[in-house]
């Protein structure tokens, strides 16, 4: 017997491939599509409602264009809760159900103000941090400054004396801005346990990379 939810998360593809496919780049639908396995998988083990978590995860970005395009003034997150509750009241989604999955949307963004509260929203909020570190952090970093031109590195710029959406809004200052941060802000255990290992491999890429570019061939300081 089919699960319900996977024929409601069919639907959801579709409505997320069209405003991420967009946008493409560092937050294509391939990024939604990580979160949303990332959240399913901690989601089973802490036994959250999946058809919430599982639409919030494949809806999560669907007004990232809007931010791009106004180079930060507009909240993707808020921008795409605001989407997303149009675009489920047009399927058969509960009104409770859109309720939940738009604060799950609306606060996996979260910086200051309300914070994720329930169960679903504060796993969408880890797996979708989760994806912003590592291997595909890193990835993705330099994907997103390859969009806006900035250039490849940049370490002997103080990060606070530069701009977002600028050409020094490189991959080394994304991680020093954000990405360094991340493991201390993972609200779920599983999170925390997986972003330690993450931040981990980060600091060894970037300390590799800065040997490569400042120091020898073979990514050794010179003296």
């Amino acid at each position: 017997m089919s699960d319900p939810a996977e024929s409601c998360f069919t639907r959801i593809r579709t409505i997320s491939g069209h405003y991420c496919t967009l946008e493409g780049g560092s937050h294509g639908p391939d990024h939604s599509e990580r979160v949303f396995r990332m959240a399913m998988v901690i989601g089973k083990k802490m036994q959250a409602n999946l058809l919430i978590l599982g639409t919030a995860a494949l809806l999560h970005d669907i007004g990232r264009k809007a931010e791009t395009e106004s180079k930060g003034k507009i909240c993707h997150a808020e921008h795409s809760a605001e989407l997303a509750r149009s675009e489920l009241m047009l399927l058969d989604y509960k009104e409770d159900d859109i309720k939940h999955i738009c604060h799950c949307i609306r606060s996996h963004r979260f910086r200051k103000g309300s914070p994720p509260q329930s169960m679903e929203a504060k796993i969408l909020f880890d797996a979708d941090k989760l994806d912003s570190i590592g291997a595909i952090g890193i990835g993705r970093a330099f994907l997103f400054a390859g969009q806006i031109g900035a250039c490849l590195h940049n370490p002997e710029k103080d990060p606070e004396e530069t701009e977002a959406y600028s050409k020094q809004d490189t991959a080394y200052r994304e991680f020093q801005v954000k990405m360094s941060k991340v493991k201390d802000q993972m609200l779920t255990p599983i999170g925390r346990q997986i972003a330690e290992r993450r931040h981990h491999f980060m600091e060894l890429f970037f300390d590799e990379l800065n040997g490569e570019i400042y120091g020898t061939a073979d990514g050794t300081q010179q003296i």
